[in-house]
């Protein structure tokens, strides 16, 4: 599903944000991404979702060259691509419903498939009676699942998370990985973003770990 192929990043005027990383996961797998801060983790998935181009090396996402993409093609590949926010990045003068519609009006769906398609990704994550609320009414963890419920509503074949429970308390953390677990559970491609060492060592996941930019484990991810 994800290949780095000797992956550089630099930013103008600055060191390699990331200096020839190798990574391989398959489809349906599930890992996460941890080092300190500044390690690289964030350019890492923001180059998966095109958010940031390849500097060097060679990216490919389900088979297509993302580092030969033409600005063209961006919208059809990030139309594969779930991204979730530390910091939710929600429409406060939108209803949850219109905030989770967003991705589906974009690619152009009738009106009743979105209706059907944003109530399904709400009940998912357990926010069905809460399509008319505004999401500043809304508690951080809600508003983390509506975040989530906006990445899975187009049905993508990758979900990316950039540390997810970054402001959550332990037990909201948990039920959110939770909620990860569950979209890899039926084929989904997740790999997350985190901080969160204590949560992560009790799930059985592999990790890909940051330091400077570079890689320090082999960058091979297994199936579950």
């Amino acid at each position: 599903m994800i290949r780095f192929d000797n992956v550089s990043k630099r930013y103008p005027g600055g060191k390699d944000a990331l200096h020839a990383v190798n990574l391989h996961m398959p489809a349906g797998s599930m890992a996460f991404l941890t080092g300190h801060s500044g390690a690289g983790k964030s350019t890492l998935l923001k180059l998966i979702a095109l958010l940031e181009r390849t500097t060097r090396g060679q990216l490919f996402l389900d088979g297509e060259n993302l580092s030969r993409a033409p600005k063209r093609r961006i919208p059809m590949v990030r139309r594969k691509i779930g991204m979730i926010f530390q910091n939710h990045r929600l429409l406060f003068d939108r209803t949850v419903f219109d905030n989770v519609a967003l991705p589906l009006v974009i690619a152009g769906h009738r009106h009743q498939e979105i209706g059907r398609r944003v109530r399904a990704a709400l009940d998912k994550v357990g926010l069905l009676g809460h399509e008319r609320a505004f999401p500043i009414t809304l508690s951080g963890g809600e508003q983390q699942r509506v975040g989530i419920a906006r990445a899975v509503v187009n049905k993508p074949k990758l979900l990316l998370a950039d540390e997810p429970t970054g402001n959550l308390d332990p037990d909201l953390s948990r039920d959110i990985m939770h909620l990860f677990e569950q979209f890899n559970q039926v084929g989904v491609t997740v790999l997350i973003a985190s901080h969160d060492l204590d949560l992560i060592s009790r799930m059985p996941y592999e990790r890909l770990h940051l330091e400077h930019g570079q890689l320090l484990n082999s960058g091979e991810v297994a199936m579950a």
